[in-house]
């Protein structure tokens, strides 16, 4: 065992000894997510590195403590990606933390998201065991698919040691193209074009002035995206400052997010079809519809969830205002009963002592 996931197992077995609750911890860059963190950090920054890269396979394996700006470049130098295109939220971001928060960015309503692309996990459990789950082929699960579990567990279950992950070439060819419509029309219209073999990717829309803006990301082969420039119209954009503003809506860094100060940022989980929510202020819309943004007071909470809830999706207290950002619960939507109950029934299996911060999903617990 590498020392420093030996010395991972031993601060565990030892927690598990003395009742020590312990937060799982990389960057810190994803900390604001989940219920506030509470117990000793523990850190899986020490054991990093990429173990393995085939690229003519389209898959690496890399331990937990990698930077995640690391393994992009790694990928790129091969023309290779994370279709994904996992939040970073800061510079220090792992690809543990990538896999335990489970977030994706702009392209996820097209590619899928990240536990699509987890082929294999090591983890160490509760009990300081180091277990191995799926391996580096796509057809490889037998029972649980505890590799896929993991994403989004938010260390619930224990440390991922190391992660192998399938890879795609980057595309040959992107465009962006910008249209001025209001969010009804924008919902209609990305629905529509999703019927048709275009090469959507990814899609924003945003209200600006007295109507919106609607931002369409194209990617796949030249042919095809130049077919679908001359098909769909409107104004397409300069090819570097469109990355440089899909990075930002990956990182929530464009300047409707930058309003979120002394409000909650909420983000909504909807079907694509879902129309135009009953709420106050403008959201941020992607995935075609299927993700909205949403910044509210704090007394607004309910009526987020409900009208979310009313079209058959669910609501997440994504930030809470700076103000209250270590004291508010609740972040999360209620799991169902039966649901839940299979949640709790895989931590305990997985962290029989309760050495984890299991709090992050579960504020009851």
């Amino acid at each position: 065992m590498d020392p420093a996931l030996r010395q991972i197992a031993e601060r565990i077995r030892a927690a598990a000894t003395d009742g020590t609750l312990l937060r799982i911890r990389g960057g810190g860059t994803k900390d604001f997510y989940g219920e506030p963190p509470q117990g000793e950090p523990l850190s899986t920054t020490a054991h990093a590195g990429i173990v393995s890269y085939e690229p003519s396979e389209l898959v690496v394996t890399a331990r937990a403590g990698t930077p995640l700006a690391e393994l992009e470049a790694l990928l790129a130098a091969q023309g290779q990606c994370l279709p994904f295109e996992p939040p970073h939220f800061g510079q220090g971001s792992t690809a543990g933390g990538m896999v335990a928060a489970g977030l994706s960015g702009p392209a996820r309503a097209s590619v899928g998201a990240v536990r699509d692309y987890v082929l294999g996990a090591t983890l160490i459990n509760g009990r300081g065991e180091l277990l191995t789950f799926g391996g580096q082929v796509m057809k490889n699960v037998a029972g649980y698919d505890v590799s896929r579990v993991l994403a989004g567990s938010l260390g619930v279950l224990g440390v991922v040691a190391e992660l192998s992950l399938k890879v795609l070439p980057v595309a040959p060819a992107e465009a962006t193209l910008a249209f001025e419509c209001n969010q009804a029309d924008a919902l209609r219209l990305v629905n529509g074009w999703g019927g048709e073999p275009l090469p959507l990717n990814a899609s924003r829309w945003l209200e600006e002035g007295r109507a919106g803006r609607l931002w369409l990301r194209l990617r796949g082969a030249v042919a095809a995206v130049a077919a679908a420039c001359t098909h769909l119209g409107g104004e397409r954009q300069d090819d570097a400052q469109a990355r440089a503003d899909w990075q930002a809506a990956r990182d929530l860094r464009l300047p409707w997010f930058g309003e979120h100060g002394a409000r909650d940022l909420w983000r909504l989980s909807v079907p694509q079809a879902a129309p135009v929510l009953a709420l106050e202020g403008s959201p941020l819309v992607e995935w075609h519809g299927g993700q909205r943004w949403y910044l509210a007071s704090p007394d607004e909470g309910p009526k987020l969830r409900a009208a979310a809830h009313a079209v058959g999706g669910h609501a997440t207290l994504f930030m809470p205002s700076a103000d209250r950002r270590h004291r508010v619960l609740g972040r999360f939507d209620a799991l169902s009963p039966p649901l839940a109950r299979i949640h709790r029934a895989l931590v305990r299996e997985f962290d029989p002592h309760a050495v984890f911060h299991r709090g992050r999903l579960y504020p009851a617990d």
